[in-house]
């Protein structure tokens, strides 16, 4: 079975630029194929990775509800809907080179996610045993862990800007993945844009309060920035930036 590292966090902390940064330092180091889930609503991992997408599965159950049993009715005799929902999904996998990618997406209109939600959770463990690394873009907050998105999960990596608000979000996860009984073998925390690459004595302070384990800090880079503002893929950083150096030194406390 493969291993299910999820990246979790409050919203604008990075989480999706450190899941593109996980995924090309999981293929460059041999580990591929990696499965990249892009588990947010607003989904951007494909942008961070630099692939394009077709359909999410939140697209493909809306145009299967809009359509009705027309939608199989071309299908031969014993296809229910359930099975040509499954095949479209399947086709709907992003291959590049090293890695995959799943990504969620969203339904239209009002309502909650809750039945994509459930399509992810069925898709990861249907082929978790075809990818010896599995890497999970939650959504920002605690929903997807509070919900119980993933069946299992081998590493958490909690993302944290330099702000006691961070610490704090990431504290509260932490603490609902141990009420939710769900046991990663690893938990760590990655600060990150941290100005000059030095933490203030008082987020040190907080991340003692929460009781987190430190793992990593990166630090604030322009690079990023113009990476970003020119539409570069920003997980194609140069292995010798700031960014991805502090990056491989977490890879390494987490025994990547």
């Amino acid at each position: 079975m493969g291993k299910i590292i999820a990246v979790a966090g409050k919203g604008g902390v990075g989480k999706t630029t450190l899941c593109g940064l996980l995924i090309k330092y999981l293929c460059k180091t041999g580990k591929s194929p990696v499965l990249a889930v892009d588990a947010d609503a607003n989904s951007n991992l494909n942008e961070v990775l630099g692939v394009e997408i077709g359909q999410t599965m939140g697209e493909i159950r809306e145009e299967i509800e809009r359509a009705g049993t027309d939608a199989v009715s071309s299908l031969p005799a014993g296809v229910t809907k359930a099975d040509y929902l499954q095949m479209r999904l399947m086709g709907a996998i992003t291959e590049d080179d090293d890695f995959d990618l799943m990504v969620m997406g969203r339904t239209e209109g009002q309502g909650c996610y809750c039945f994509v939600n459930g399509l992810v959770q069925t898709q990861i463990q249907r082929l978790e045993s075809r990818y010896p690394y599995i890497v999970v873009d939650n959504e920002a907050g605690m929903e997807h862990i509070s919900r119980g998105l993933l069946p299992a999960m081998d590493i958490a990596i909690l993302v944290s800007d330099c702000s006691r608000r961070g610490i704090q979000a990431a504290g509260r996860i932490a603490k609902l993945m141990n009420s939710l009984n769900l046991k990663p073998a690893q938990t760590g925390l990655v600060v990150n844009r941290v100005p000059d690459g030095r933490l203030d004595p008082g987020t040190r302070e907080e991340i003692e309060l929460q009781g987190l384990n430190l793992i990593g800090i990166i630090p604030q880079d322009d690079m990023v920035y113009r990476f970003d503002c020119d539409g570069k893929p920003i997980a194609n950083l140069p292995w010798n930036s700031p960014v991805s150096a502090a990056f491989e030194k977490v890879m390494a406390n987490l025994n990547l």
